[in-house]
């Protein structure tokens, strides 16, 4: 071993912020899982505290999905105590432009955390606090699933006119959050990772138009009253043809989900059986833009404030990528992160 190394082994930096961190990828789509560095959020409900993150220490946001640790694809986890007396804890969700409201690749990340802490030997099931509400999660046979919140269609066939794609129509649902989903093969519209960059441009027209057309209310909680993302689909760019279908989710400020969106396969199925297409019990394969797949199942009908919903049931596998120690020393310029698209 070198000099040099061996002076590395002992260096310890005493000044600025350290977090720690476990990152992760589900599908592609990295996780961000942060153990350490963000002062206790004291509100009681988890929208409570997504909303004093935001207000305290949202430059600890940027600094860890931000460059130079992390960049404008990246999503995070911050676990915090639990709202409800039945949960294991709470979480709030990360990204380049705030805080979203559930995400399912996160959900099914942590839940492959918890079986490798242990967490099944001792219990059956694993339940999460999101903004959005209570989600139960399982691990079993190297997988992890969950039970998502009620998840139910807005509007079927809204129509939208774009200057370049002329008049299409979207459908409008919530699972977990809200989304325009937009046929992809009616428009010609490659769902190709050499399309990347015009998915993203696409996906953030389509959103301000979907915007401007239909305004959102969510039944129970106004600050999930927004459109989160734009989702193309194909039911003929698949790589299995056993699939049903393929995603590539634009969300938050472009970025683009390299899984294909554990709430956007869960408000999918909501559309679907809502059309008629699919039965509670039916399990469909999704791919994404990088060919990872997730399964997803209706384990229910349900009714949420007036709106006919279902239960859905998404299940994918997660791995962890490292560990981190992020410091953010006092003198850097850049401590608090920047975004580059």
């Amino acid at each position: 071993m070198s000099d040099f190394i061996k002076q590395l082994e002992t260096l310890n930096i005493q000044s600025g912020t350290q977090i720690k961190c476990i990152d992760m990828h589900t599908g592609g789509e990295p996780l961000r899982v942060i153990k350490s560095g963000f002062a206790p959020l004291k509100g009681k409900r988890i929208v409570d505290k997504r909303l004093e993150c935001l207000e305290q220490q949202d430059n600890l946001r940027t600094a860890i999905m931000g460059e130079p640790r992390g960049h404008s694809d990246m999503y995070g986890a911050l676990i915090t105590e639990s709202e409800r007396a039945d949960s294991d804890f709470g979480v709030l969700f990360l990204h380049n432009e705030g805080y979203s409201t559930m995400c399912g690749h996160a959900i099914i990340a942590l839940s492959t955390l918890a079986e490798k802490a242990g967490h099944f030997k001792e219990k059956d099931d694993l339940k999460i606090d999101s903004p959005a509400g209570q989600v139960t999660a399982y691990y079993k046979n190297g997988q992890a699933f969950f039970d998502n919140v009620a998840s139910f269609v807005v509007k079927l066939d809204q129509q939208i006119y774009h200057p370049a794609l002329g008049s299409f129509t979207t459908d409008i649902a919530f699972g977990g959050a809200y989304y325009a989903y937009v046929d992809a093969d009616k428009l010609d519209i490659s769902l190709s990772k050499s399309n990347a960059a015009k998915l993203s441009e696409l996906g953030e027209e389509i959103k301000s138009l979907v915007n401007d057309s239909l305004a959102l209310s969510h039944p129970e909680d106004e600050s999930l009253s927004f459109l989160y993302g734009v989702i193309f689909y194909s039911s003929s760019q698949i790589k299995d043809k056993e699939s049903h279908s393929k995603h590539v989710c634009i969300f938050a400020d472009g970025e683009l989900d390299r899984s294909p969106t554990g709430t956007g396969v869960s408000a999918r199925a909501a559309i679907l059986h809502a059309r008629k297409q699919i039965n509670v019990g039916d399990k469909i394969t999704i791919e994404s833009i990088v060919e990872s797949s997730f399964d997803v199942t209706i384990q229910k009908e349900s009714q949420f404030h007036g709106y006919n919903a279902v239960i859905p049931r998404v299940f994918g596998t997660a791995y962890i990528t490292a560990f981190s120690n992020f410091v953010l020393e006092d003198s850097d310029p850049f401590k608090h992160g920047f975004f580059l698209k």
